[in-house]
């Protein structure tokens, strides 16, 4: 959910000054295209805005003309990509509406209406000539109707647990149904979990009850909530039930990453900056209270003196976040590791800086206080070292530059780059050996840095 902080602060500071403001929010894409189903971008009236849902070439169009095209209520624009653009003689692109027939009958198959026609005429689709051949299909709504959602997001980001929204893109049926209105959005959590229909969040309907929804919506949220929601968190549904047909988008709002660095050493600055880029939560964590100041990190949500013995508290900061281990403190890390290699259920990633022989001294150190050291073997299967990928470069941002590639692919499941590695030769040798001989006696006798 990139760049959603900025539009979190906007909207909350538009609200309280007064301020109207447009959510356009990108709901469809076919073909190529900049950014997925799910961006946003907050337009004030007052000229201030944030997010992107392109590469920056629709957004000086979508500015201009985002509270002439909600002016009647929420809808969906479309907008090409493509080659095959004509201008008019002050240069600008003309409108097109061929392309919208043919997409919107492909979508209601030989039983479109007339009305629907109509309405598919005043269509905003515009042919920007950028060459990637692809079309955005662009929700635009004002600030009241867009509230709950953000309240949503808000609570996600607080909560870290995740929400499946579904937000109607287009409908046949809009002036027969009136509880059908473009923009609305149903959370599907509520309808799973339960059982009941899920809760219908867009201000205009969100006095509706159970006994008053119609039957074609109900039957409408029970298909949605059936729905397996891909890896990228995003599912275009078509759904027709009798003579009503809609589009729907469906999200899995996620929490945001959340990164727990333990060290606040100067090479751990870049790393905050970058990921805080990239919109995450960031906690920075040392037992040396002189490093670990707002001062040297005014960037991350999170700066704290946390004493070694303080575990449970360590525990609590890393439940679901990646930890990187940067201390470049011997006592430091083999305290944090200690304890995070026997709850690897706490985090989704972990790694640590320094050569290979480092890491596995500390672990061979670890293991020698340990009863069972087999209640580390999880632990050192999901540990990273040396931590990041080596991507080449030199210096602190190199290092951050690694560090955060590695995350984001563990984070998002993807398989590391072709000629990177993120199997440990630690974790190989303890599924197929005793947990004895895995361990390395001295420096000389490790594999050499990586």
């Amino acid at each position: 959910m990139n760049q959603i902080a900025d539009i979190l602060k906007l909207a909350g500071e538009a609200q309280q000054q007064n301020v109207d403001a447009v959510l356009a929010t990108v709901v469809h894409t076919e073909g190529s295209a900049y950014r997925r189903a799910g961006a946003m971008m907050l337009i004030c009236e007052d000229g201030r805005s944030v997010g992107m849902i392109s590469g920056g070439c629709l957004e000086p169009h979508i500015i201009k003309r985002a509270f002439w095209l909600t002016r009647h209520g929420a809808n969906v624009q479309v907008y090409q990509t493509g080659e095959d653009i004509e201008y008019t003689d002050n240069g600008e692109a003309k409108e097109t509406e061929q392309s919208a027939h043919v997409a919107n009958d492909e979508f209601l198959g030989d039983n479109t209406s007339n009305d629907w026609e109509d309405d598919i005429n005043e269509l905003d689709e515009m042919n920007f000539g950028l060459g990637c051949n692809g079309r955005v299909h662009v929700l635009f709504e004002r600030l009241a109707s867009a509230k709950p959602l953000l309240k949503t997001i808000t609570q996600v980001r607080r909560t870290q647990e995740p929400v499946t929204i579904a937000t109607l893109i287009r409908s046949n049926s809009e002036q027969q149904m009136p509880d059908l209105q473009i923009g609305m959005r149903i959370i599907l959590n509520k309808a799973s979990e339960s059982g009941q229909l899920g809760v219908i969040i867009p201000e205009q309907v969100s006095s509706l009850t159970e006994p008053t929804v119609s039957s074609t919506l109900a039957n409408m949220i029970d298909a949605l909530a059936e729905y397996e929601i891909s890896n990228k968190n995003t599912e275009y549904v078509v759904l027709k039930d009798a003579d009503v047909a809609t589009e729907w988008l469906i999200q899995r709002l996620q929490p945001q990453i959340r990164l727990l660095v333990c060290g606040a050493g100067n090479d751990v600055m870049p790393l905050v900056t970058m990921a805080k880029l990239q919109d995450w939560h960031v906690t920075v964590v040392d037992s040396r209270a002189q490093y670990a100041t707002r001062a040297r990190f005014s960037q991350a949500d999170v700066v704290m003196h946390l004493p070694l013995e303080e575990t449970e508290k360590l525990l609590e900061l890393s439940r679901n976040a990646a930890v990187a281990l940067m201390s470049h403190s011997l006592s430091q890390d083999r305290a944090r590791l200690d304890v995070l290699l026997e709850h690897p259920e706490q985090y989704q990633y972990l790694g640590q800086l320094g050569p290979s022989y480092r890491t596995e001294r500390l672990i061979n150190e670890i293991s020698a206080t340990k009863a069972d050291p087999q209640t580390l073997v999880n632990g050192i299967r999901k540990i990273h070292y040396p931590i990041g990928y080596k991507l080449g470069g030199d210096g602190p941002e190199a290092l951050a530059l690694g560090i955060l590639a590695q995350i984001n692919a563990v984070m998002h499941e993807q398989l590391p780059p072709q000629g990177f590695s993120d199997i440990n030769p630690a974790s190989d040798n303890l599924l197929n050996t005793d947990f004895s001989n895995m361990l390395v006696k001295s420096p000389e006798t490790a594999m050499s840095p990586v």
